[in-house]
């Protein structure tokens, strides 16, 4: 479209002047559209009226849903009950560990004891659940509960992938800090999340660029939360840097002076 047009001036041109004129124009368009207005890309602003403002919303903690797998291990006195119930009890590494799928029945089966329901509760919730199954085998024992799928997933034409949460508190800005090649390309008004929850999928829609998103409900990510990233329509002509620039108006004159050679 943007060659059409180009085109259709040229074959207008009738004078050296009209020629000049022209091509000064072109390029005076060119610079001023190719180039990042860094204030729509900053992060944290809280000087743009323009920019939306999210209410603070109190952090939840992950609570265990549906097919879900858990880690459990135990942590007592009686070694030899305790790798018989748990097989993970002498084991740090997730690599070898066994995991327990939560049924559509919210519960959980491990050895010895069966139908836990955990689904709904949070990992220190569950914990203390199981726990007190436990203690009806074993006394002293104490439980730890861990998330095996503990990632999220990146979909979009910039990136994707499955990456892990790696920390209780994960925000959006250490999420997207974990994908490669985004640069100024993302939409930064344009981030959708989508997550499942007990009313259903939630879909977020949401600006990364003003300060207030910080403790809002779009700032954390959660386990099992898809993180939807789309290109900027602005980056398929947009350049990084003036060098960039120098070298597409070194080609749009070559361009020009190529179809008016032609055209003469």
């Amino acid at each position: 479209m943007q060659f059409t047009m180009i085109f259709y001036k040229i074959r207008k041109v009738r004078s050296n002047k009209n020629i000049f004129s022209f091509l000064m124009y072109f390029l005076c368009a060119l610079f001023f559209t190719s180039c990042y207005n860094y204030k729509k890309l900053r992060l944290l602003q809280d000087d743009d009226k323009t920019l939306p403002i999210y209410e603070k919303q109190d952090f939840e903690d992950y609570k265990i849903k549906v097919n879900d797998d858990v880690y459990f291990r135990l942590i007592t006195s009686d070694e030899t009950i305790s790798k018989l119930i748990s097989p993970n009890s002498g084991s740090s590494n997730s690599q070898y560990m066994v995991s327990y799928r939560v049924y559509t029945d919210s519960t959980i089966d491990i050895p010895f004891v069966s139908h836990i329901k955990i689904a709904g509760l949070t990992l220190k919730e569950a914990a203390s659940v199981i726990q007190n199954k436990i203690k009806e085998l074993i006394p002293d024992v104490e439980v730890k509960v861990s998330l095996a799928n503990k990632t999220f997933t990146v979909i979009g034409d910039i990136a994707t992938g499955t990456f892990p949460v790696y920390r209780n508190r994960l925000t959006i800005y250490q999420a997207l800090a974990m994908i490669r090649d985004m640069g100024e390309t993302i939409d930064k008004a344009n981030i959708t999340i989508i997550r499942e929850t007990k009313n259903g999928t939630q879909i977020l829609k949401f600006d990364i660029r003003p300060k207030s998103i910080i403790e809002s409900k779009y700032y954390y990510i959660y386990p099992n939360d898809i993180v939807y990233i789309r290109r900027s329509f602005e980056s398929f002509y947009k350049v990084n840097s003036y060098t960039g620039l120098l070298g597409i108006v070194n080609f749009s004159i070559s361009l020009f002076l190529t179809v008016l050679n032609y055209n003469n």
